[in-house]
């Protein structure tokens, strides 16, 4: 059971407010930016002091109110946008990646990230009318509707005024040291959210930098799309041997709020995910040449199938596609092919029935924590 740490941030959290500023070690920072119309409200980015200046991990959308907000919390630490010096980008994702070209506009601050990360910015925020129609054919591909289809990868256009585009000025590696002067901060490669994820490790402080790779409260998307790895959730919970090992003393993650006790969290992720695939397995075996929407609308979510919307639903039938693939690389469902992608049991699975793919011991279905 993970201890809680950011006190007030999940207090924060439970009265539907910004969390406050908090000064987390002495020359690290915690400043909240809120993101517009999602559930999360707000991702936290975090501030180093520098000899002459501060580096950011992450800075939230690119509104004017997240601009805003992340000035304001720059003023409360001492500094001003101004003083930046490097933008460490854990993901694109506009929450994390969306006002980084403004700051550098504004600070001239070197922006670093994961190559795979880089790789991926022109066609997420670019060519975005062949990321839409790559789209399309996916979603048919899982088994939508053709106006469902369109709708749902068409949403990819409606992130595009929350970000300005900035190609990195540096790579980051996987265990690359002496990032910033004065931080022992380690980068570590943390695939599954999306394919170049990063989190930092400070060795001196023994604090983790968990983007949004570990939460303390719910199960990170991840969805295995176009723009994916091969086996998302395979590489996802192939990082918690490693991660388990850190000499963690406290979790800073980009949402919620902070919390001790990293290997406890980990295994309760992986608890969740073996539940989830042993239910999906359950449902393949009952219902064999699903396709991946229809095991998606059978699989137990947070709320209704029919109020799950837009990118969210997207997410769903992502992270439903996800966890069948890693159930085809265990070897107990398989992929028939066809226009519409369609799931059967193999024959070893067939023969078990309805197990746990971890165990192969029967157990109920599970939740999703999204």
């Amino acid at each position: 059971m993970i201890e809680i740490t950011g006190v007030a941030q999940r207090q924060a959290w439970l009265d539907g407010v910004l969390p406050p500023v908090e000064q987390v070690r002495p020359g690290l920072w915690s400043i909240p930016v809120p993101i517009p119309l999602n559930p999360l409200r707000y991702v936290l980015a975090y501030a180093f002091e520098l000899p002459d200046g501060v580096a950011l991990v992450d800075v939230g959308w690119n509104t004017e109110e997240a601009w805003a907000a992340l000035s304001r919390g720059l003023i409360a630490t001492g500094h001003s946008v101004d003083d930046v010096r490097a933008i460490l980008v854990t993901h694109i994702h506009p929450d994390h990646y969306g006002l980084a070209g403004r700051v550098r506009e504004r600070s001239g601050a070197w922006i670093g990230m994961h190559e795979l990360e880089a790789r991926a910015l022109r066609r997420r925020y670019v060519a975005v009318d062949a990321l839409i129609a790559q789209g399309v054919r996916w979603m048919l591909e899982c088994g939508a509707a053709p106006d469902e289809a369109d709708q749902l990868a068409g949403s990819s256009r409606d992130i595009l005024p929350w970000v300005r585009l900035a190609e990195p000025d540096r790579l980051l590696a996987d265990g690359q040291r002496e990032l910033l002067p004065g931080w022992q901060l380690r980068a570590v490669w943390t695939p599954g959210h999306t394919p170049g994820h990063l989190c930092f490790y400070e060795e001196a402080t023994k604090v983790f930098l968990a983007g949004d790779h570990v939460l303390p409260r719910i199960s990170p998307s991840v969805s295995k799309h176009p723009e994916q790895i091969s086996d998302p959730l395979g590489a996802f919970l192939g990082t918690f041997d490693a991660l388990a090992a850190l000499d963690t003393d406290e979790v800073l993650p980009a949402h919620e709020y902070r919390f001790r006790t990293l290997g406890d969290r980990l295994a309760a992720l992986r608890e969740h995910h073996e539940d989830r695939l042993s239910e999906l397995l359950d449902l393949v075996v009952d219902q064999p040449s699903s396709s991946t929407w229809q095991l998606a609308e059978r699989l137990t979510w947070s709320r209704p199938w029919s109020e799950i919307r837009s990118y969210i639903r997207r997410a769903a039938v992502g992270e439903t596609l996800a966890h069948l693939v890693l159930l085809a690389d265990r070897g107990l469902v398989l992929n028939v092919g066809g226009p519409t992608h369609q799931w059967r049991p193999t024959p070893s699975a067939q023969a078990a029935g309805a197990t746990t793919a971890a165990t192969g011991t029967r157990t109920s279905p599970g939740s999703s924590q999204r």
